[in-house]
């Protein structure tokens, strides 16, 4: 086990708002991390500052020992850092196939050259591309809606449509904003096995922000909780559970 992503001293400001204040965390490369805490805590700005949203006033981000603090999106997620976002974000017009083609465009060899002449080693890729969407459209079972208008799809098939356009771009930690939003009971069953599958089978590490407590408690190796900006614990399910300042934090004082 060994430590892939590490947050030191993460400040997050907004004017004279103290959003994020001195957060440090560890993820290991083969773990389910949670945060998790009550609204405004400050979960949604960690993440949108590990992804690369937003830059961050103060602390180091660092990706398998690399400094990725203050990189944008796009450049973290060559360091293999995806992430879905609590409302789906797909490309609602484009096809389910065209969602997982789309989002393969830097593994695939283009050029407008190459493209043009329809070159043996951009047909092959562009082979390999369609072979590598047809099996996660396979994996996450939405293989009858390739054609199908990404926005035209159920929610929850949306939801697994993102996190294949995620996993199809064979990233190394997978960060999950509120994935179960929106699902039904069933659906949240099928999300846990999910993200345990994914993990096991893929060796990619989970970053995950959830308000639904059975689904953090089943699926978590460790938690953070998060209050006012700050880390007020990090522990096991049981020993978050259990825990008297989570209680406070959630329920509060008689």
């Amino acid at each position: 086990m060994s430590t892939l992503l590490k947050i030191s001293d993460l400040v997050m400001r907004f004017g004279g708002l103290l959003a994020v204040d001195n957060v440090n965390f560890e993820v290991d490369s083969d773990e389910v991390f949670a945060i998790i805490g009550p609204n405004g805590a400050g979960k949604t700005t960690v993440f949108n500052c590990v992804g690369g949203f937003y830059k961050p006033s103060g602390g180091r981000i660092q990706m398998d020992g690399t400094n990725i603090t203050g990189m944008t999106s796009h450049k973290v997620a060559q360091h293999g850092l995806v992430r879905t976002f609590q409302n789906v974000r797909l490309f609602k017009r484009l096809t389910v196939l065209e969602n997982l083609l789309v989002a393969q465009h830097t593994h695939i060899e283009t050029g407008l050259l190459r493209g043009l002449l329809k070159t043996p080693a951009y047909r092959d890729s562009e082979q390999q591309a369609r072979r590598r969407a047809a099996e996660w459209l396979d994996f996450m079972d939405i293989r009858e809606y390739a054609n199908r208008e990404a926005g035209n799809l159920a929610y929850g098939h949306q939801r697994r449509l993102e996190i294949a356009r995620c996993m199809i771009t064979r990233p190394r930690l997978l960060m999950l904003d509120e994935p179960a939003a929106g699902l039904n009971p069933q659906e949240k069953v099928r999300l846990q096995q999910l993200i345990d599958q994914l993990r096991r089978e893929f060796n990619v590490a989970v970053l995950l922000i959830e308000h639904d407590m059975s689904l953090v408690m089943g699926v978590s190796d460790r938690i953070m909780v998060m209050e006012h900006g700050k880390p007020i614990m990090t522990g096991n399910p049981e020993e978050v559970r259990n825990d008297p300042r989570v209680i406070k934090a959630y329920l509060g004082e008689e």
